[in-house]
């Protein structure tokens, strides 16, 4: 594939607002839809083409990508893109959702002579904004370089992890350790405040040392300021760690520390914070020394 791939963009949230905008930016032509007309104008207002429905954005597409709340919108859009999608459609899911549904998906694909793909990402609003973002992808090999054009206008890690449904038990791993990570960072801020230390001062530190890590690098500040605008709403973290402890029961295996931050995710949850960023799982450690 060339630039200039003709490409249909089925969800414009906060991940897939920039996402698809990078797309145009890179210079290929964007057709998106939303359920929300006012994302779907925003495309258009950047050099994208607005669509009424998903047949619309599917229509004439080299290649479709969806990126969608869960696996219920999966399900329920993925008919539609094989439907309206002609052979050797090239359809990438983004979408973080249960490994099972990218393996329906993929049959379901490939009953229609269309090549799917799931191909959840990691790095949030920011490395979706940035062309930063890692992305974990499943199917078949040659279906991965096929999308590798598009994949480099949205994302600097790209790695082919496995067959269908690889990618989302990749995403899984990702989601467990990124929220067992915020719950680690809360707990130090609690700490170093409750002992009269400087958090920022702390912080600062970890993240020079061993301790280091993405969200020390990205969050801290936000953190220590109950800063909380989402970039990744709780909501979504609650979705992901409910699909990493279906997939270490599948697996057969135990994870203690990832149901232990499940829990406490969930609690995030149930307290009211669900449309706050997953940072906000400090609340949760707050309250409990509350």
């Amino acid at each position: 594939m060339s630039s200039g791939i003709r490409l249909g963009f089925v969800g414009l949230g906060i991940m897939g607002s920039p996402m698809a905008a990078n797309l145009v930016k890179a210079g290929h032509e964007v057709t998106g839809y939303d359920v929300s007309a006012e994302r779907v104008a925003q495309l258009a207002s950047i050099g994208g083409k607005g669509a009424a429905g998903v047949a619309e954005a599917v229509a004439g597409a080299d290649v479709v990508i969806t990126m969608l709340p869960d696996s219920p919108q999966v399900e329920q859009v993925a008919p539609d893109v094989v439907e309206h999608g002609g052979p050797g459609l090239l359809y990438l899911d983004m979408s973080t959702i249960r490994p099972e549904t990218s393996r329906w998906a993929a049959r379901l694909a490939a009953g229609r002579g269309i090549r799917a793909l799931d191909a959840p990402v990691s790095g949030g609003e920011r490395g979706a904004i940035d062309r930063t973002l890692s992305i974990m992808v499943g199917g078949a090999a040659e279906d991965v370089e096929a999308a590798r054009p598009v994949l480099e206008a949205l994302g600097s890690t790209i790695v082919h992890v496995g067959p269908s449904g690889a990618g989302q038990t990749v995403k899984a791993a990702n989601q467990l350790v990124v929220g067992g990570i915020y719950g680690l960072v809360a707990e130090a801020i609690v700490l170093l405040e409750a002992s009269g230390v400087d958090p920022v001062a702390g912080l600062d530190v970890l993240a020079g040392g061993l301790a280091g890590s993405r969200i020390l690098d990205l969050k801290r500040h936000t953190m220590i300021a109950r800063e909380f605008a989402p970039g990744f709403r709780i909501d979504l973290h609650h979705k992901d760690m409910g699909i990493a402890v279906a997939a270490a029961r599948e697996a057969g295996v135990a994870l203690p520390l990832t149901g232990q931050v499940a829990q406490l995710v969930a609690a995030a949850r149930a307290q009211g914070h669900g449309s706050l960023d997953h940072s906000a799982l400090l609340k949760v450690i707050e309250r409990l020394n509350a």
